[in-house]
């Protein structure tokens, strides 16, 4: 069954004839139109010390970055995407905007929908607050979702499909394994809805009892408790960011160290999987918690080219549903 939380956004996002209006959540996007946003991804990658790719996709376009929550990589690499198409970028600070001041997000979207803002890039601890502000905007408006409460984080899923499609091919052939506090992390739910549609070959969650997903996780994914058996043959290995305060609430993570021992991903641990294996994260990353320093920063790591690949995947979703016709 689809997650209620999300089944009223993915009949939200697209248009009548099926153009993509919103990216509200992964889910319910086939397998072509993922295709399609990331072959369009691909052509804007640039690597370290060439120059970026640039266009005028967006020129007389305003992009507004509305996160209610703390943001490095999603607000900076939106904000690149859209100077790279060519649009205005407007970085809204939150803490000291009208929102500190009582107002509603919705009376803030009609503020600056009146400035002819055509994007809006939200991110919000609370669900469901991207598909209510869908609802409300202007028909030229899209709303593209930066991170959702902990059930969706589409444009990340996009970044770490593409990643795995550059460094592995087809999905079909891999082994995927996400190791971590999967309860909690937004950006699971997304990557493990795109694996799905994508036909991984294989999609395992390795996770402590008390941090497993719950009834609305994809079925597909093999639920383990034991990193060992996750990581045996394991072609793509993704580690998730613990929050630490969970070490003091959560009877299953006695304290940091405990976790580091069971859960945490080493140089000698992935040995166990393949031996080309890649090693992913989506940042930030605690050091010493999810996973071994010298393994984050060594040759089979592509966190990296997780973060660059993030721009030109927000370049593509930009251009997409600026693109659409009327």
């Amino acid at each position: 069954m689809p997650d209620s939380r999300t089944s009223d956004a993915s009949e939200l996002q697209l248009t009548a004839d099926g153009q993509l209006r919103h990216l509200l959540t992964l889910r319910g996007l086939s397998r072509d139109q993922l295709t399609a946003l990331l072959d369009r991804a691909d052509a804007f990658v640039s690597t370290p010390g060439s120059a970026v790719m640039r266009s005028d996709t967006l020129q007389g376009r305003t992009v507004a970055n509305l996160f209610f929550e703390a943001s490095t990589r999603t607000r900076a690499s939106f904000e690149l995407a859209t100077r790279r198409l060519g649009g205005d970028i407007l970085n809204l600070d939150i803490q000291t905007s009208s929102s500190a001041k009582g107002e509603t997000v919705l009376d803030t979207i009609s503020t600056l929908m009146a400035m002819n803002v055509d994007v809006f890039v939200v991110r919000s601890g609370r669900t469901n607050t991207h598909a209510d502000i869908a609802r409300h905007v202007n028909e030229h408006v899209s709303i593209l979702n930066a991170g959702e409460s902990v059930i969706s984080h589409p444009t990340q899923g996009l970044l770490d499909l593409l990643t795995i499609r550059r460094k592995k091919g087809p999905f079909e052939n891999l082994v995927v394994t996400i190791v971590g506090d999967v309860a909690h992390s937004r950006v699971a739910q997304s990557a493990m809805q795109g694996l799905v549609t994508m036909g991984v070959g294989e999609l395992r969650v390795v996770t402590p009892p008390s941090l497993a997903p719950g009834p609305d996780c994809v079925h597909e994914a093999r639920i383990l408790t034991s990193l060992s058996e996750g990581l045996h043959g394991a072609d793509v290995v993704m580690a998730l960011r613990i929050q630490k305060e969970r070490f003091t609430h959560n009877e299953g993570i006695p304290d940091v160290d405990a976790y580091f021992s069971e859960y945490g991903l080493t140089q000698k641990r992935m040995q166990q999987a393949a031996k080309d294996a890649i090693v992913m994260h989506p940042g930030p990353m605690n050091r010493g918690v999810e996973i071994e320093a010298s393994l984050a920063d060594g040759p089979s790591s592509v966190i990296s080219e997780q973060v660059r690949n993030g721009v030109a995947v927000r370049m593509a979703v930009l251009e997409a549903v600026t693109n659409r016709k009327p």
